[in-house]
């Protein structure tokens, strides 16, 4: 099997299939996007993965814009191009605007650059800061 190999549905292990058809129904798909299909190699992984994502984005303290907000600043910000097309699209399903889209971007932007800043500087944390 090739790096990046992409697993289709009738080609997939029964476990990966259930998988597959429960993203399908509970995200009314038709079909799982390339990222599912290639963790399908591994369906014991691709279980966990989607167990643990449906928990953590499931309703709580923050609302499904927020949340598909802050996956998306951490997708852009580890310039995984794939994930960052992947929840823009969601985030966009979930009604974040461009407007909000963009204040995101500029956002993930400025932490970078203070992150570079205090790591550069190596300062130490301000007791009134600690917890």
């Amino acid at each position: 099997m090739k790096y990046g190999q992409l697993i289709n549905y009738e080609d997939a292990a029964p476990e990966a299939q259930a998988v597959f058809d429960d993203i399908k129904t509970k995200r009314g798909v038709p079909d799982v996007n390339n990222a599912w299909k290639a963790m399908a190699r591994h369906p014991a992984v691709m279980k966990r993965f989607w167990d643990r994502a449906q928990q953590v984005m499931a309703p709580g303290a923050l609302d499904a814009k927020t949340k598909e907000l802050i996956y998306l600043a951490v997708s852009v910000a580890n310039g995984c191009d794939y994930c960052s097309a992947s929840h823009t699209h969601l985030a966009k399903g979930k009604g974040v605007s461009e407007e909000e889209l963009a204040e995101m971007v500029e956002i993930v932007g400025l932490a970078l650059q203070g992150n570079s800043y205090a790591t550069f500087y190596g300062q130490d944390v301000d007791p009134a800061l600690k917890p």
